[in-house]
């Protein structure tokens, strides 16, 4: 038998790994694990673990005519595998390749627990187009600069085809073994009462994306980034899509989210730390009041708030706003990118480490950005840019004008000398 794992690929069509894991004579067993490292630092009623059930439900209903379903089990992946391989005559498991440093570490322990056993152990690239050191320099170093990383993973997208791997048309190869059909329920969790992300997709959003993508009233991104991340959608087919339409700035905001993944791969420690080391000398302010105020979207700045209550209510916020509120935070509050980062991780239906990490750093000026640390958004200047007919700030902060709305947290001048010092010091220390 083979068992095929589902992880960040949570569909039938178009998905490598489960591709060539029917592709061969031997059974496959399909499962998904709840692993206990990830979802015990997760609120009871987290979103995102309805947006999994709800996926491996259209996982099942795609494969009741095989008259299987995805086993679900709840616990370590090590104490999984070594039930599993106790129960069942495995030769193989097969998963697709995740890039962030725990699922690396996870997956490494995987592959030599099942080694010890005699079990082969696959995985494929499905989460995007190009992976790991396939995007490098001419002297085989990481890009650290987006730019350039752009120009060289759009001309090697024209030197091959997009190959689509019908996984769909080989669902004969499911086995039909009865398997643990484990609920939220009955491993501690509630459903919540957010609603569900829906994908906004089509030419039309595409074609316009550059002209409407910076105003947050208008509500015209993809929101595709949640499909993204729990693998709903194919990488593949997004961007054969994006990439034959006029306007190529949606293809752009896709190379982004693989830039930063392979920033992750080549470079683990910005999880946790400064791409620049420099600027882990910066003496942050840290005032957890203040941070309160920004997180509840009380700080007397109309389109920061606007931008924290929306992420609280919704588990989403405009990607304009994000970084309005993120410089927002490092730049005119002095708090750890890090507490923002963390916040946002806890919230955001779309969370992804490798973005988020890779925005946060980048609004914080930390990061691979090449653009100077003395950036600082003026959130007034961004509502005259961007909703200066108050309509997106109207829906999130009705109250703004009135006397009960606080006042400014920070003056804006005054917070952005004492940024400019703060950060001039550290960058200066030898």
């Amino acid at each position: 038998m083979v068992v095929f794992w589902f992880r960040r690929d949570l569909r039938i069509e178009d998905n490598q790994g489960l591709y060539k894991a029917l592709s061969g004579t031997l059974k496959v067993i399909p499962i998904f694990i709840y692993d206990i490292s990830i979802i015990d630092k997760l609120n009871k009623t987290d979103a995102r673990l309805d947006y999994i059930e709800i996926a491996l439900g259209r996982l099942d209903i795609a494969m009741q005519r095989n008259q299987c379903t995805v086993g679900r089990y709840h616990g370590s992946p090590e104490a999984i595998f070594k039930k599993l391989i106790a129960d069942w005559p495995i030769e193989k498991v097969v998963c697709n390749t995740d890039y962030e440093p725990y699922a690396r570490s996870r997956d490494q322990k995987i592959g030599e627990l099942l080694k010890s056993h005699g079990i082969g152990f696959e995985q494929y690239k499905d989460q995007v187009l190009f992976e790991k050191s396939e995007v490098i320099k001419d002297d085989g170093s990481p890009y650290k600069v987006f730019t350039p990383y752009s120009r060289k993973w759009k001309s090697l997208l024209g030197t091959q085809p997009l190959i689509h791997y019908p996984s769909e048309a080989h669902l004969e190869q499911l086995s039909k073994v009865s398997l643990p059909k484990l609920t939220l329920r009955e491993i501690g969790f509630t459903k919540s009462t957010l609603k569900q992300p829906q994908v906004i997709l089509n030419n039309e959003v595409i074609d316009r994306y550059e002209a409407t993508r910076n105003f947050p009233a208008l509500d015209k991104t993809s929101r595709v980034g949640t499909a993204l991340r729990f693998g709903t959608v194919s990488v593949r087919k997004l961007i054969k899509s994006a990439a034959c339409r006029p306007n190529l700035t949606f293809l752009n905001e896709l190379i982004w989210r693989e830039f930063f993944m392979q920033i992750i791969w080549h470079f683990p420690h910005t999880t946790e730390k400064s791409f620049k080391p420099q600027y882990d000398r910066i003496e942050w302010r840290n005032n957890p009041d203040e941070f309160q105020a920004w997180c509840q979207g009380n700080t007397g700045y109309p389109l920061v708030d606007a931008g924290m209550r929306q992420l609280n209510a919704t588990g989403f916020m405009h990607n304009r706003i994000r970084m309005v509120a993120g410089s927002f935070l490092c730049k005119h509050l002095l708090i750890d990118w890090r507490w923002g980062e963390a916040y946002f991780a806890a919230k955001l239906f779309d969370f992804e480490l490798s973005s988020n990490v890779g925005n946060w750093q980048w609004v914080a000026g930390c990061g691979v950005d090449a653009a100077p640390y003395f950036r600082i958004f003026n959130p007034s200047e961004q509502i005259k840019k961007f909703d200066k007919n108050h309509d997106y700030i109207q829906q999130w902060v009705p109250e703004y004008q009135e006397m009960s709305y606080p006042k400014p947290i920070v003056e804006h001048k005054f917070a952005r000398k004492r940024c400019l010092e703060v950060y001039k010091e550290a960058v200066a220390t030898p």
